[in-house]
């Protein structure tokens, strides 16, 4: 009889990835990170466990994106005070926090679900090119 396999996570093997994001577009890095830190790349992929690897992203601040999105899209955020609505281009966001705009990007493609806030833990974005992991990179 054929047995089917579930994934433990004892058997789960975390790798850590380094991404140069100078030149590259916004939402195709984005997409490359998510699948990532999801494991969608294993072969012992479950999409009820964390299984996925550690992301370094160096060089957040040469990020590039296409069109008019610099001025045309807006971010939210509201205070929960009256009239607290907060509204700030990517523009602005690019300039101000470059690693900011790209969690945003990553968290807004990442399921809604328990796992997210211990997904989103596994991204580590920096402005410039030095990182604190060298250590880890290449295990």
């Amino acid at each position: 009889m054929i047995k089917t396999s579930s994934t433990k996570i004892k058997d789960i093997k975390v790798a850590w990835h380094l991404i140069d994001a100078e030149g590259k577009i916004l939402g195709r890095i984005a997409s490359e990170i998510v699948a990532l830190i999801l494991g969608k790349n294993k072969s012992n992929y479950a999409p009820n466990l964390d299984c996925g690897d550690k992301v370094v992203v160096v060089n957040a601040e040469k990020i590039v994106v296409t069109g008019k999105k610099l001025t045309d899209k807006i971010y939210y955020r509201h205070s929960n005070y009256p009239a607290g609505l907060k509204s700030e281009t990517l523009g602005d966001l690019l300039a101000r926090r470059p690693e900011q705009a790209l969690r945003r990007a990553v968290l807004g493609m990442l399921p809604k679900n328990k796992l997210q806030d211990e997904r989103i833990k596994n991204l580590y974005i920096y402005k410039g090119p030095e990182n604190p992991h060298k250590a880890q990179v290449g295990k």
